[in-house]
């Protein structure tokens, strides 16, 4: 279980101030808890975020009595990627929460291997269960997947004992189906199209082709000299 210390945080301080000085604002609250504001060390924090995430609990120390919490929201900044707020949910002791967990991919499938393609539709799912048995994630076993048609629902998802599952049972998680290559259409070569004159007399001749033999002599006797 991850510990987070936390301070009180009054109202006078800014947010961009407290943050110069390497703390990060904050409020937690829940069913039984009002609003409260909080400062808490921003390495901490971040050490906190990448560890837990939103699924793992975290105890709040240092403002009264310890809290368990669930990071319920988180701000970060534009630029730099850094976390600048956060808001920690309060659960009720005894009690179960609601909420959607990350699954897991374990091993390959089998299909996959064979050429075909496996499809993820679910990426979580969403589970009732006990603070102390929140999992980080629930994993999820492709190697069951061989043929063409396989696929693990909702129900088949493997749960901590305290667990009951929220999401449809019949929920398709991931499924397999068959690759098909798309037949490659080849566009026809252009046709050669041969244009044609006419000449005086209708008759049609080929580009570029020389005078008739006729009018080669009609062009010299018009060049020629007159007798005298």
């Amino acid at each position: 279980m991850l510990t987070l210390d936390i301070q009180p945080r009054n109202a006078a301080d800014s947010p961009e101030a407290l943050r110069i000085k390497g703390v990060v604002p904050a409020v937690f609250y829940g069913p039984k808890e009002g609003s409260t504001p909080i400062a808490v060390d921003a390495r901490k924090l971040e050490h906190v975020w990448k560890a837990g995430g939103q699924t793992s609990v975290i105890t709040l120390e240092g403002v009264g009595e310890k809290k368990e919490t669930l990071i319920h929201d988180v701000q970060f900044h534009a630029v730099t990627g850094r976390l600048v707020h956060a808001d920690f949910y309060v659960l009720e002791k005894g009690k179960k929460i609601k909420i959607n967990v990350p699954l897991e991919w374990v091993g390959q499938a089998p299909a996959e291997k064979a050429g075909h393609i496996v499809v993820k539709a679910l990426h979580e799912v969403e589970i009732e269960v006990a603070p102390a048995e929140l999992p980080h994630n629930l994993a999820v076993d492709l190697s069951k997947l061989e043929n063409v048609g396989d696929h693990i629902t909702a129900s088949q998802i493997t749960l901590p004992p305290s667990a009951s599952l929220i999401t449809d049972a019949h929920e398709i998680v991931v499924s397999v189906t068959e690759f098909k290559e798309e037949a490659v259409e080849i566009a026809p070569a252009p046709e050669t199209v041969i244009t044609t004159a006419k000449t005086e007399e209708g008759t049609p001749a080929a580009e570029g082709a020389p005078p008739a033999a006729d009018d080669k002599k009609s062009e010299k006797s018009a060049g020629a000299p007159k007798a005298k």
